[in-house]
């Protein structure tokens, strides 16, 4: 298992980005969270086999449509045998 922390940076509240997150985190099999921060970013922590979480990092690197990535800072993280992906308050 693997564990990531990672913080998005450009265009990415208000566009469905956390929500989308979500979504495609659940398909793709990831435990975690998301959620938006008050200096405009979003973050997330999420774990999975190494495929799951390259497929997961993949997406935020893009972002649903309407969203404009333009850094993802990504740090590893202990995994902790989560379950279930949520969105979290803002923080």
């Amino acid at each position: 298992m693997r564990r990531v922390h990672v913080i998005v940076g450009g265009s990415v509240q208000g566009v469905g980005y956390r929500y989308t997150a979500r979504m495609i985190a659940r398909e793709i099999g990831v435990a975690g969270w998301v959620r938006n921060r008050r200096d405009g970013t979003v973050e997330a922590e999420f774990e999975g086999t190494e495929d799951q979480v390259d497929e997961m990092l993949a997406w935020m690197a893009e972002g649903p449509p309407g969203s404009r990535v333009e850094s993802a800072k990504v740090t590893d993280a202990a995994p902790t045998g989560g379950r279930g992906f949520e969105v979290l308050n803002t923080a």
